[in-house]
């Protein structure tokens, strides 16, 4: 009996540009500011085998975060480490960090 392919699950995505796929999201105008968040608190797609552009961005940006923020992220939300990258982050986007790290909590 043929398998039929699972969806990935996206966990901040959905809520915050209202789409139920990645292929959906990827066609979002707002996507490249958020899918690094998406990264971040999701370790349930494999991104590194996406051969997308933005999705390789938001990996490295996503990796970034995660080793300048390890223990906070990994104190929230329950996902396999992210390699180390210790280039630089926009300090700007505290807040969305905070804000997508609280949503991804309370809705794990």
């Amino acid at each position: 009996m043929p398998s039929t392919p699972t969806r990935p699950v996206l966990k901040l995505l959905p809520a915050y540009l209202g789409v139920l796929s990645l292929d959906d999201a990827l066609h979002h105008p707002r996507i490249a500011r958020i899918l690094w968040l998406e990264i971040l608190v999701n370790d349930s797609v494999e991104w590194t085998a996406l051969q997308h552009p933005l999705v390789q961005e938001a990996h490295e940006t996503a990796c970034r975060w995660y080793t300048r923020y390890r223990t906070l992220i990994s104190g929230l939300v329950s996902r396999a480490p992210l390699p180390e990258n210790h280039g630089p982050i926009d300090e700007r986007l505290h807040r969305q960090l905070a804000e997508a790290l609280e949503f991804a909590h309370a809705h794990a």
